[in-house]
Order: C-alpha cells, then sequence, then structure tokens
C-alpha cells in the first residue's frame, strides 16, 4: 500500500545512543511477555509480533545508560502498554463495546497500590497480571511521591482510552487545543516520563515536581513524542484501523488541507515542542534549581531527569525509523550520509532550514508596529447575556474603592506606576463584564466581583510598564514574593502585613472580603488560583525581556493563567460547597469543559486587543501574533485561522455537556442534587462566555480613538517602554517610533 504522505524532514536535535544490553532485554521480555499469557493464545499477539516490533530496541535507544535490569524492566513496561493497546483496540475500539471497556478499565488501578504490601486481586487477563507484575517490580525503589505520579500518569493512560472510543463512536475529530490535551494522557508520553526518572536513576524532588519548569519539559517532551509517532503511525491508525485520534488528521480537517500539507504541518509543531523544551531547560530550570534552594544532588537529578527526555526523543525517532509497527518506506534511504547504518539515524544534530527559520522569527518581532483597528472575525455565541439589575450601582462603586485602594495614582518608588486613571476605569467598565458574568448575584456579590476583575486587569497593566520596561525580573519577583502574605489561610486583618502600594492595599481587602466566609477547602483552592495569575505575570515578562513569541501550545496553556481564568473559575464554584467531590472537578470532562470555555474567552480577546497589545504595547503575547509567526502568514490569515480555533473551542463545549456530562453523571453515580449542581455550573459558564463577550463589544479598553486618545496624555518619554532595550535593539525602536 503506497504511504499517504511523504515524511517530512525531522528536527532531531540529540544523537541516538544505543544500550549495549539489548539482548539481554530482548531474550528477557519474550520470555516474560509469554509467562503473562500476550503471545501464544492471547488472541492479540504471536511470537513473530513481538519480534517484528522490537520493544527492546525501543528501550534500548530511549534509555541508552541504564543496567541491563533496568532496561529489562523498563521494556517489559513497554511491551505491556502496546499489548494494552492492540487488546483494547481488538476487544473494545472494534466493536464499540463502551460499557465492557469502562469495566475493565475500572479494575486496572487496584493492580497499582501504593503500599505494595496490600497485594492485587487475582488477574483475570494478561494486561492485569502484567500490571501487577510490573507494579510491584518497580515501586520498592521509587518515593511514595513518585508512585502517585506515575499511579495517576497510568490511570490517564488507561481511561482515556475511553475518550477515543467515544469519539469513534461518534465520527467525531477533536480540534488541535482538545487533542494535544488529551493525547498527552491517552498517549502515554507523561507515563513514559516517569519511567525516565526510574531507569535514569533521577526521582524528580517533590518539591519541583509540578513547578512550571518541570511541568513544561514534561509536556513538551510528551507532545513531541505524541507527534512524531502520529506522523509514522497516520496510515497504520487512521487508513487500517479507523482511528480518529491522530494529530495529521486532526490538523488535515482543521486547516481543510492536504495530507502532506497537514503533516508537514504537525512535524512544524512537533518541532517548536521540541525548541521549547531546550529554551525551558536551558533558561527556566537552572533559574528553577537556585530560586528553590535545591541541594546539589537534587538539582543534579533534573538534569539528569531533562537529559534522560532528550535521550527519549531521539531513541524514540531512531526506533520509528524501523519498527515494522509503523510506516517508515524509504526513510532511511533518505538519512543524511552515514545515518543509514544501523542505529544512525538519529546520530548527528540536523538543524533544517525550515526549523531554523522558526526559531529565528520569534525573537526577531519589531513592536509597536501600525496594524490598525483589530480586525474581527465571525464569532459563534449561542448563549444570550443577562445583565444584573445591580450593574449602575456597581459601576459608582467600583471606580470609588479604585480611588480608595490607591489604584488611580502613581505608587511610591514607581515613578512609571500611574497605568490607570478614574477615565480609563470607568471606560473599561469591568463591572459590565461581572454583571454578566453573575446575572443573578445581590449588590455586595457584583461589587466584589467587579472589584476582583478591576484588580486582576490593573496588575495586567502594571507589570510590564514597571517592571517590564526596565527589564526588572527581580523586582516582579520579590512582588509576587509578597502578595501571598495578603491571601492568608487564616483569614484576619492582623495575619497581613501593611501594604506597600495599591496592588497589595486592593489584594487585602478584597481577600478578607472573599475568603473569610469560604470553607477551608474552597479558601485553599482560590488562594491557589490567585498565586497561578500571578505567577504567569512573570512568565509574561521573561518573554518580553527576551522579545520571543510564545510557542503555540505553550501560549494557549500559559493564556489560561494570565488571564486569570483559575481564579474566575473559582468564584463560579464557592457556591456550590462541598456538594460536587473534589474528584469530579477534577474528571477529564468537567476540565475538559472549563478548558475549552477559558480558550473560548481567551482567544476572543486576543482578536478584540489585537491593535492595543501589538501596535500600542509592543506586546508579544497575542494568539493572532503566535499564529503569524508559527504559519509564517499574514495578519488577515491568522485571524480567521484564530477565530476558527475560537469557534471549534465553543463547539467543544457545547458537545461536552451535551454528550460527556450525561456519560460522567452515570459513571459517577451522582444523585440528582449532585447533577443539578453541575447542570448549573455548565449555565453559571455560558454567563461567563456570553458575559466576556458582551464585555469586549460593548467598553472601551480596545477603540482606536480611545487608545489613541490614552496615548497622547502619556508622556512621551513613557509611550515606548514596552519596546526592546539595550545592545541591538536600536533598529527596533526607530521602527517603532515611525510607526507611531
Amino acid at each position: 500500500m503506497a504511504q499517504p504522505f511523504v515524511l517530512p524532514e525531522f528536527y532531531v536535535p540529540y544523537p541516538a545512543r544505543l544500550n549495549p544490553h539489548v539482548d539481554a532485554a530482548r531474550v528477557h521480555t519474550k520470555e516474560w511477555a509469554r509467562r503473562m499469557g500476550m503471545l501464544e493464545g492471547s488472541g492479540i499477539w504471536e511470537e513473530h509480533d513481538l519480534d517484528s516490533h522490537d520493544y527492546a530496541l525501543l528501550c534500548a535507544y530511549t534509555h541508552p545508560d541504564c543496567d541491563a535490569e533496568a532496561l529489562s524492566l523498563v521494556t517489559d513496561w513497554y511491551v505491556w502498554v502496546f499489548f494494552f493497546d492492540d487488546h483494547f483496540l481488538d476487544v473494545f475500539k472494534r466493536t464499540q463495546d463502551r460499557e465492557g471497556g469502562k469495566a475493565y478499565l475500572d479494575r486496572l488501578p487496584a493492580f497499582m497500590p501504593l503500599d505494595p504490601a496490600r497485594g492485587t486481586p487475582e488477574p483475570t487477563n494478561p494486561v492485569e497480571a502484567g500490571l501487577a507484575d510490573l507494579w510491584m517490580r518497580t515501586v520498592p525503589s521509587m518515593s511514595q511521591a513518585w508512585r502517585e505520579r506515575f499511579a495517576v500518569a497510568t490511570e490517564h493512560l488507561l481511561n482515556e482510552s475511553m475518550w477515543e472510543l467515544s469519539n469513534i463512536n461518534e465520527g467525531r475529530i477533536a480540534n488541535p487545543v482538545e487533542y494535544i490535551e488529551m493525547r498527552r494522557k491517552v498517549g502515554g508520553a507523561p507515563w513514559s516520563a516517569g519511567l525516565v526518572e526510574y531507569a535514569a536513576g533521577a526521582e524528580v524532588p517533590e518539591s519541583v515536581a509540578d513547578s512550571r519548569p518541570l511541568r513544561v519539559l514534561r509536556d513538551t517532551f510528551a507532545d513531541a513524542v505524541h507527534l512524531r509517532n502520529d506522523l509514522f503511525s497516520y496510515q497504520r491508525e487512521v487508513e487500517d484501523e479507523g482511528e480518529n485520534s491522530n494529530g495529521v488528521l486532526v490538523l488535515e480537517r482543521f486547516l481543510d488541507c492536504s495530507t502532506q500539507e497537514a503533516a508537514e504541518a504537525v512535524n512544524d509543531l512537533l518541532t517548536s515542542r521540541l525548541q521549547q523544551f531546550e529554551h525551558t531547560a536551558l533558561t527556566e530550570v537552572p533559574a528553577l534549581c537556585l530560586q528553590q534552594g535545591l541541594a546539589p544532588q537534587d538539582a543534579a537529578a533534573v538534569l539528569a531527569y531533562a537529559k534522560g527526555l532528550q535521550d527519549w526523543q531521539s531513541g524514540g525517532h531512531e526506533w520509528h525509523m524501523r519498527s515494522s509497527r509503523y510506516m517508515n518506506e524509504g526513510a532511511l534511504d533518505t538519512a543524511a550520509p552515514g545515518e543509514g547504518a544501523f542505529g544512525m539515524a538519529a546520530a548527528s544534530v540536523r538543524l533544517t532550514p525550515r526549523a531554523e527559520a522558526a526559531r529565528w522569527r520569534g525573537f526577531t518581532h519589531v513592536p509597536h508596529q501600525r496594524v490598525g483597528p483589530s480586525l474581527l472575525p465571525h464569532i459563534e455565541m449561542p448563549f444570550q447575556v443577562t445583565l444584573n439589575p445591580h450593574l449602575e450601582g456597581a459601576r459608582t462603586r467600583c471606580v470609588e474603592w479604585c480611588r480608595d485602594m490607591g489604584i488611580l495614582e502613581a505608587q511610591p518608588g514607581m515613578p512609571t506606576s500611574g497605568v490607570w486613571n478614574e477615565r480609563k476605569v470607568a471606560g473599561y467598565d469591568l463591572p459590565l463584564c461581572a454583571a454578566g458574568l453573575h446575572p443573578e448575584a445581590d449588590a455586595d456579590q457584583l461589587d466584589l466581583a467587579s472589584q476582583w476583575l478591576a484588580w486582576g486587569t490593573y496588575g495586567d497593566d502594571l507589570y510590564p510598564v514597571v517592571y517590564g520596561g526596565p527589564r526588572d525580573l527581580a523586582g516582579a519577583r520579590a512582588q509576587n514574593e509578597r502578595l501571598p502574605l495578603f491571601m492568608p489561610l487564616d483569614v484576619s486583618p492582623a495575619t497581613s502585613p501593611e501594604p506597600a502600594n495599591a496592588l497589595e492595599r486592593g489584594l487585602a481587602d478584597l481577600w478578607l472580603r472573599t475568603a473569610g466566609p469560604m470553607n477551608d477547602r474552597d479558601r485553599s483552592a482560590f488562594r491557589d488560583a490567585v498565586e497561578v495569575m500571578i505567577a504567569s505575570w512573570e512568565w509574561e515578562l521573561a518573554n518580553q525581556a527576551q522579545n520571543r513569541i510564545p510557542d503555540p501550545v505553550d501560549y494557549i496553556e500559559m493564556r489560561r493563567a494570565t488571564f486569570g481564568a483559575d481564579m474566575t473559575m473559582a468564584l463560579c464554584r464557592i457556591g456550590h460547597g462541598n456538594k460536587v467531590p473534589p474528584e469530579i472537578y477534577r474528571s477529564g470532562p468537567v476540565r475538559s469543559l472549563e478548558n475549552a470555555a477559558v480558550d473560548y474567552a481567551c482567544l476572543l480577546n486576543d482578536l478584540y486587543s489585537y491593535q492595543k497589545e501589538i501596535e500600542f504595547e509592543g506586546e508579544v503575547h497575542n494568539c493572532v501574533l503566535v499564529v503569524q509567526n508559527f504559519f509564517d502568514v499574514d495578519y488577515p490569515t491568522a485571524v480567521a485561522m484564530t477565530g476558527d480555533l475560537m469557534n471549534s473551542r465553543m463547539r467543544q463545549f457545547q458537545h461536552v455537556a451535551a454528550h460527556e456530562f450525561p456519560v460522567l453523571y452515570e459513571d459517577f453515580g451522582l444523585d440528582a442534587e449532585t447533577r443539578a449542581v453541575l447542570d448549573g455550573y455548565v449555565r453559571e459558564l455560558q454567563n461567563w462566555m456570553s458575559g466576556i463577550h458582551t464585555w469586549h463589544r460593548d467598553c472601551e479598553r480596545y477603540q482606536e480613538e480611545v487608545l489613541l486618545r490614552h496615548r497622547a496624555a502619556t508622556p512621551a518619554p513613557l509611550r515606548q517602554l514596552g519596546g526592546p532595550t539595550g545592545f541591538g535593539t536600536s533598529a527596533a525602536r526607530v521602527a517603532s517610533l515611525l510607526a507611531s
């Protein structure tokens, strides 16, 4: 059968190396697979299937430095996971047996007890037998924290197979953002990252395991592994197995392009994720080790873990080039000189012209270029906004609150901090947004919601000017370290220090009024949500200092934080009390619903704010600009693509609410009261999106005539603080001034 597309030219930044114990692993894992019942008689594999797939070769390339015992154990894990994938496909996906598939998956966590002394049930099939054996052989050498992380990753890998099965049953193809998120779970690369910790003897310290740098390393690793696999497995999955879960197919449908063009786009995204990995490893990880004061051995473990993930990338590429499981005809025939030899497909660092051109574009944006009024595509908004009747009073009180907190004046010791005045805050009309988000709130609740929006928007405007212009990342970090002091879990005015500026004063006031009536669980969750937002401001400042347009996936995920989505979601949940179990909010459908709603709102904001951010503020954080940079397209084309993505997230929100929530209710056996609360939450998110849409349409914040008025009122020395400074940036500043 002819290949559906020519494999693109891959960016392979690290050489592949082969573990010398590969032959011993082959012998061991075949005997193990037979003992677990995976070969003859399983109905899934025969011996020749295992031999041709050669998972020992995969593990020898992806874990080149571990000893023979560790390599054999890791190889057994991969044999198990690939057998599971084929077994689930044959027994449940091909037959579209969702009920049987769920019962099958529900039993598997019992074979991963955090305390091995508890034992496991009696296995009833090779998947259960293999998991029980592997778990008991692996966990004794790993900490409790690692066991918990790895068990969760394994459960995600197993359970999200139901998402794939549901999409197959419905003939549904995911949108790109949904696909990336779900592929991380069902594709298993986070699970692979856990095995890297084991094989490299480099368990990540618990204190930093969930930090942004380590999370980005894990996610970029996962995305690159999955996107590479999608390119090699397209023919097998899409044409033979009828799979809908393949990145090439997703982009083929979303971009309405040929299979070859979609394959090139997937490879570009794969390259971008690898370059994001490199950027994070070189700029964020060392800083993390210093900031957290990691002991030398812990810092060494983090670096060894990063190296292990690098080894996996090139080793995985080498294996895909050779395994009979995948589409790789002619791949080695076109290799660079010396790469055709066994084990040399990824042995040299190849910096492809296309990859390096994309990397260069990301750092050469000229800020403050004239772009004109923001272009708007077709915007799908199926929900009707209802405005709170207390809106007029909230408008007056919001301005008064900002004045009382000192937000409408420059701050002591911060000469550029006078970013807001009374006319601005009135025109921004944040109570209008709150009135749409909370149409049934009483006057006090609406005031609180309006003032939280004002505080967050003020901080978002303040940081780029006060800390971004002078590249004062240390000052921003010092401010961020103080802000949690004004959110004590033991809520009392006496437990917070004296505020030093309006940002601290406003937070202290809002926290006392908001967190006091909360229960402990809600209070802690809300504080975490606020901290996520303020931490994201530092990420924006770092990119601003480097004049770096973010990677598309990193941008979408961090945009949720900079938008304050977690904070506003937490405010929506507060009224639910403890009626909904926490595991429901952590479930795939709820997270999918929330992320779809948030992305819709973020992309809507980026469309409306493009002129304000690109022309007037010199920003690099806007999805339209990210799309322009990634696809190398013009502004109108990027607007259309961003609009398509935004509208696809709206359709996903509707799909999840209509199709996945009823299944969630049944799967968890939720009672009528809990179902009613969650149905209400769906309506709250509908209000959230329609309220944000109305606010963007009707407020002054993004109107060109208002932006020109504000710039005319700004002292000339302060107008270009967002542009680059320092050696080598004079041309950018001249271009910015000419554009102005």
